[in-house]
């Protein structure tokens, strides 16, 4: 498999389990699994920008994201293919030069845009009839990590190490 020149993904129901979770004085709070980091440093050991392109604006993920040093971060966004269009301007790249994992009907465009596409094993079945692959792990589970590994490939990860 070509490698991309960018990774874009989704967070609630990727990164997370799609929960939201809030306490009496109206905290909010998300958990990520730590697996995922992985494949942000498997994706930087190769020179691959990653970005995070989400509906939802908390500085959880904002959190995460600079704690991660993703490249690029996009909260609050309603039409991500636009936003991906725009980005890949920006680098000098294509559509078809981007992975992206997503999960629900905010995703489906770019999901059908994109070179390489997958949604994690619990995203609903019309949308995992519309990607390349599904993952085996759930959002929240690994999903981002496993989809990394995928399109990365098992050899040159274990090159990386």
């Amino acid at each position: 498999m070509k490698l991309p020149k960018l990774i874009l993904t989704d967070i609630d129901g990727v990164w997370t389990d799609g929960g939201m979770y809030y306490d009496q004085t109206g905290n909010e709070w998300k958990k990520f699994n730590t697996s995922d980091s992985a494949g942000i440093l498997f994706a930087r050991k190769l020179n691959i920008p990653v970005g995070i392109i989400t509906g939802e604006d908390t500085a959880i993920v904002k959190r995460r994201a600079e704690k991660l040093k993703i490249d690029f971060l996009y909260q609050g966004i309603s039409d991500k293919l636009a936003v991906a269009q725009q980005l890949c301007e920006n680098l000098g790249i294509s559509l078809a030069d981007v992975a992206y994992i997503g999960d629900d009907i905010g995703d489906l465009k770019l999901l059908q845009a994109v070179n390489i596409s997958a949604a994690p094993s619990n995203a609903p079945e019309y949308i995992k009839n519309k990607v390349d692959f599904v993952t085996t792990k759930a959002g929240g589970e690994g999903a981002f990590r496993e989809f990394v590994e995928t399109i990365i490939g098992l050899d040159r990860i274990l090159e990386l190490v």
